[in-house]
């Protein structure tokens, strides 16, 4: 890539600092971490697709069809897909203009300034711990069904710890901590494991289904125990509905539930460096990749509502296998779960690789102690991983999953936020930077990505959102505690300002 003329390492001054792009490419241009433009857009549909079939295809589908959407579960992954598409436009853009670490972290330091990026960032700590929690649940819940039980809980005292993800997730804390990595053979072979399960689902499924299983398509309201109060969404408390389970607001919500099973298709955003061409790789790869789970997702979502009604459904331990065992097909339900297990264990490594590289580039930065960057003997971030994978296996074994669900969508939809911000501020601040890919028709799909994560935001839980703003109320109070204190870009603004150089 080739940059004009040099800007300074920072412009604004306070919390609005701003690292320029290319300071921050600059910190990455050494010989020695320079990497090598090798992928391309089928290499980048790969990854794509390796991580976003996970926990949401293997788990999220079920549950969400038994307790809030009934069969119109297809709709809302279509729904869904839409937002992703909108705002995977923009993460390409940006991916391409600042192939840097750190994802949104890094864009909204060069867009926003400094105190944005801390929120993203601390968002982003949120989105990916809380991810990597959930599909470790999930991961436990299909060792249960290899194991014939419900799922490997054990109780210590009135507390129920799930030992299947605290399993997982200490293996896997265990293998980026010694920097053994996966090499792209055994990724590839995972990756045609899981769309073979996939495509066993819905072929062998296709036999069983029963049309009268599709009606009513969007069951009628319920009120009750669920969906009610603080539990229902934003949007049925703001307009008094007073539930949010089946029905329309139940078929918005599960949009906003199901956002979860494509979340790590922005992953393949961070990967532009590494792409030969990425004007045409990266957009390419990212919607190639979403065009085919979307698919997978709907044709699966179709399948499994045909075989059993819904409310068979219902409940938190639902799967996939679970449709297959109500037909009598134990088998069928076994080769489901191990190709799961097998599936959902490298996109528990990416989550939790993703974790700490954002957790690096903030420490790195000053904003996190910078006692947590330092690399072991194998090149790796040792002391973060270790972080990331204990606090991680505390969430997966304590905490329901359906409540680490919401919390995970709501990160990753206010990131989808900044970023499609982001791009509109970029192209007016800095409208001389190379871009590798640009967004068509801005501000207009910029606009609509951040009006439907948005929406999709507004059909959360209340309490989720009380959670959420919480988190960020931490975050700030820690910024000004200690992040601003200690951010090495502050550290060189205040050394200018005194004549140090």
């Amino acid at each position: 890539m080739v940059l004009p003329d040099p800007k300074p390492a920072s412009s604004r001054s306070g919390l609005f600092r701003t690292k320029s792009v290319e300071q921050s490419i600059i910190e990455t241009d050494e010989p020695e971490t320079k990497l090598r433009k090798d992928l391309t857009a089928w290499d980048l549909t790969v990854f794509g697709v390796a991580v976003v079939i996970g926990a949401g295809i293997f788990t999220l589908t079920a549950r969400t069809a038994g307790n809030v959407a009934g069969p119109s579960v297809s709709l809302a992954f279509v729904f869904a897909a839409a937002a992703c598409a909108l705002a995977a436009l923009c993460y390409a853009e940006f991916a391409s203009t600042v192939p840097v670490a750190g994802s949104a972290y890094t864009f909204s330091y060069a867009t926003f300034g400094e105190f944005i990026a801390w929120i993203i960032g601390w968002d982003l700590i949120l989105e990916f711990a809380l991810a990597s929690s959930v599909v470790a649940k999930g991961w436990s819940l299909y060792l249960g069904e290899v194991l014939g039980s419900s799922s490997p809980v054990v109780n210590i005292g009135p507390i129920e710890v799930d030992w299947g993800a605290v399993l997982i997730i200490s293996a896997i804390t265990v293998i980026l901590a010694t920097g053994t990595k996966l090499s792209s053979r055994v990724s590839a072979v995972i990756t045609a494991i899981k769309v073979a399960v996939v495509l066993f689902v819905v072929v062998l499924g296709a036999f069983f289904i029963k049309t009268a299983n599709y009606s009513p398509y969007i069951p009628p309201a319920e009120t009750g125990t669920t969906g009610e109060g603080f539990e229902q969404s934003l949007f049925s408390f703001i307009t008094g509905a007073g539930g949010s389970t089946f029905g329309w607001y139940g078929l918005l919500a599960a949009a906003s539930l199901v956002f979860f099973a494509f979340i790590g298709f922005d992953v393949v955003a961070t990967t532009a460096e590494e792409t030969k061409d990425p004007q045409r790789a990266l957009p390419r790869g990212i919607l190639g990749s979403l065009a085919i789970v979307t698919v997978l997702y709907v044709a699966v979502t179709l399948v499994l509502t045909g075989m059993v009604n819904y409310t068979e459904l219902a409940g938190d331990d639902s799967t996939l296998a679970t449709a297959f065992a109500l037909n009598g097909m134990d088998w069928a339900k076994n080769i489901i779960s191990v190709g799961a297990l097998a599936g959902l264990t490298t996109v528990v490594m990416v989550l939790m690789l993703g974790q700490t590289r954002v957790l690096f580039a903030m420490s790195r930065d000053g904003l996190m102690p910078r006692g947590l960057a330092p690399t072991g003997k194998h090149g790796t971030p040792v002391r973060i991983t270790m972080l990331v994978g204990a606090v991680v296996a505390v969430l997966a074994a304590v905490f329901p999953i359906g409540t680490l669900e919401e919390m995970v969508n709501i990160g990753t939809l206010f990131a989808f936020v900044l970023v499609s911000i982001g791009v509109i501020v970029l192209r007016r601040t800095r409208p001389d930077l190379p871009r590798g890919f640009r967004v068509p028709l801005v501000p207009l799909l910029p606009i609509l990505s951040v009006l439907a994560c948005v929406w999709l935001m507004i059909n959360l839980s209340v309490e989720t959102w009380f959670r959420f703003l919480l988190w960020m109320a931490i975050g700030v109070a820690i910024y000004f505690l200690y992040s601003r204190r200690h951010s090495l870009l502050g550290a060189r603004e205040r050394a200018a300002a005194r004549g140090d150089g």
